[in-house]
């Protein structure tokens, strides 16, 4: 049976995940529903609906309208193996001394790298994007510097493998969060794939919102890649966090939005030690002053 998205665009959060809620509710209703910022810094988002049918046209047409949002771009998705896709196309990354790898290229870890294996089917945070890259590129710089995290975090950390690369080259656990359950199932899998099970300690949380980093803090070293406006959200939570002298490495900053994101830092008490542009993207590492 043929598969179709339907894709449409709307400016502000709120209303978005208002659209998003409706969507659910559509006959025939959609086999999942999406809401993703996009990320150009024009406060718009994407709402998508993946159906295993053609959807209705005309439901669609009256839901844009109502809730002021494009119409929505209706499109049948190929039969493709896309997990083989990924895998064929998601070639292994460098980054300092970490090696971030798929199991079909096992056989390439060089000696002496820390490896990394993250499966094509859960390749969000593969190290591939410029953020995750550069925040690898930061934490190994850190540690080059002899800098030892002994109470680390990873906020928002998707496949946690910020906070497998810490706990590959420090003695002590790691904490990795994010507010998404599901992804929190893919870092706990990513954990026991990488034989880091109890290495590294998964939870759900919003920002440092959960009894395990209250119990936890502070921090002497914080990863942090996510967006600059749940970043910037996050800095007086993040200056409370991390302890005098410590680090937080942020990413998920398009380079133009780097000044205004450090600036909400230096305010919570953050200087920068370092700034990575890879591509459209900026990785940030504080000092705690």
């Amino acid at each position: 049976m043929a598969t179709y998205t339907a894709l449409t665009t709307l400016k502000g959060r709120e209303a978005a995940e208002a659209l998003g809620e409706a969507l659910e509710d559509l006959d025939p209703a959609p086999m999942g529903v999406g809401v993703f910022e996009i990320e150009d810094d024009s406060g718009m988002w994407e709402i998508g609906g993946y159906f295993d049918g053609k959807p209705d046209e005309v439901g669609l047409a009256l839901l844009s309208a109502a809730y002021g949002a494009a119409e929505f771009a209706i499109s049948e998705v190929p039969d493709t193996d896309w997990v083989d896709k990924v895998r064929r196309e998601l070639t292994p990354v460098a980054a300092g001394r970490f090696f971030v790898y798929g199991s079909h290229d096992a056989d390439k870890v060089p000696e002496g790298a820390e490896p990394l294996l993250i499966e094509a089917a859960m390749a969000f945070g593969t190290g591939h994007h410029g953020t995750t890259l550069g925040c690898l590129r930061a934490l190994d710089r850190l540690a080059e510097a002899g800098f030892v995290g002994r109470n680390v975090a990873d906020i928002g950390c998707g496949t946690a493998v910020l906070a497998m690369a810490a706990a590959r080259i420090w003695p002590n656990p790691v904490l990795a969060s994010d507010i998404d359950q599901v992804a929190v199932e893919v870092a706990e899998a990513n954990v026991r794939a990488n034989d880091l099970v109890g290495r590294v300690n998964c939870v759900e949380a919003a920002g440092f919102d959960a009894p395990e980093l209250a119990e936890a803090a502070p921090f002497d070293l914080v990863f942090a890649n996510i967006l600059m406006a749940p970043l910037i959200e996050l800095a007086p939570s993040m200056g409370q966090a991390v302890v005098p002298g410590g680090h937080a490495i942020l990413s998920g900053i398009l380079t133009r939005q780097a000044d205004e994101t450090l600036a909400a830092y230096v305010e919570a008490g953050f200087e920068q030690a370092h700034r990575e542009v890879i591509g459209d993207w900026v990785t940030l590492t504080l000092k705690r002053v």
